[in-house]
């Protein structure tokens, strides 16, 4: 995620990282120099290209405006979602953490464990990726099996869901726990489970291919006729203008398709790892271990 400031005018005006402009340049060339190769030939007369009706051109770029601005909209809430989703999950780590006292110091430090590994591959998990939690998993005293288990689990946050919940089971059968402590730690187990399942659903329902198709040819078409409408009419200027439309148009249609998918690591999605950082210092400092370095910005960038 690009975290820069924007009250600054000229960074705003001229600033190349996390903005939209390189993804679409090559377009934009390509739109540009056809533009001006149009322009030539029309004004030399090597060929003559007949104006298109302005009405039905405006109509057409009226509706396409309409759509993507359902696109963009459809996009964003998928990305604030996905932002609410592990807001959520940092305050249940925070109410774990602020409960979970009444436990012996070992298992409230093992809960607490389990809840930073869920963290990381639920991080894993929505990205695609695996990392190496050997450090975690020795912290955590997990039997050999089990870790086994959780390499080869097919869903390894449900896993350590379903550990955290047999612990706090076990701790309540020990007479460790009263009967509404462990509906009330149980209850924000539960919790988890239900930012691991709206993350999934965002993860794994992408808007219908389909759609997005029709969108991109529309898009494209529409840039891509701009020099036949505008150059009998405006001349040298048609490369500018049709630049600067097509910088709008394509622009928007690239950045809903990188909001679209907010869990992975493109220049606009969600700041998975830092949010898992913050939620094991937070969890480590109320365990008085030690802390991993907190992830900072690199060229404006935060992962």
């Amino acid at each position: 995620m690009i975290v820069r400031d924007k009250n600054n005018i000229l960074q705003l005006l001229f600033s190349w990282r996390g903005t939209i402009l390189p993804k679409v340049l090559p377009e934009l060339t390509i739109l540009m120099l056809l533009s001006a190769v149009i322009v030539f030939l029309v004004s030399h007369q090597y060929i003559h290209a007949p104006q298109m009706p302005a009405l039905g051109f405006t109509l057409f770029g009226i509706i396409l405006s309409i759509f993507l601005g359902f696109r963009n909209n459809a996009s964003y809430e998928r990305w604030w979602e996905g932002r609410k989703l592990w807001g959520a999950l940092i305050a249940t780590a925070r109410h774990i953490d602020r409960d979970s006292h009444i436990l012996p110091t070992l298992k409230r430090k093992q809960l607490l464990h389990h809840l930073m590994i869920f963290s990381n591959v639920l991080r894993d998990r929505l990205r695609q990726q695996t990392i190496d939690l050997e450090n975690y998993l020795k912290e955590a005293s997990l039997p050999i099996q089990a870790v086994n288990d959780l390499n080869q689990h097919i869903n390894a946050p449900q896993y350590m869901l379903g550990l955290m919940q047999q612990e706090l089971f076990n701790a309540y059968k020990a007479g460790e726990i009263s009967d509404i402590l462990y509906t009330q730690l149980n209850t924000h187990v539960i919790e988890l489970g239900s930012v691991q399942a709206g993350c999934d659903r965002i993860a794994g329902t992408p808007i219908p291919y389909a759609y997005a198709v029709l969108l991109n040819r529309a898009v494209y078409s529409f840039c891509f006729l701009l020099p036949f409408s505008f150059g009998s009419t405006l001349g040298l200027w048609t490369p500018i203008l049709v630049g600067l439309l097509a910088y709008m148009f394509l622009g928007l249609d690239k950045l809903a398709a990188e909001l679209e998918e907010p869990f992975g690591q493109q220049d606009n999605d969600l700041p998975l790892d830092s949010i898992v950082r913050l939620v094991e210092r937070e969890l480590l400092t109320s365990l008085n271990e030690p802390l991993p370095p907190s992830i900072i910005l690199n060229h404006h960038h935060l992962n």
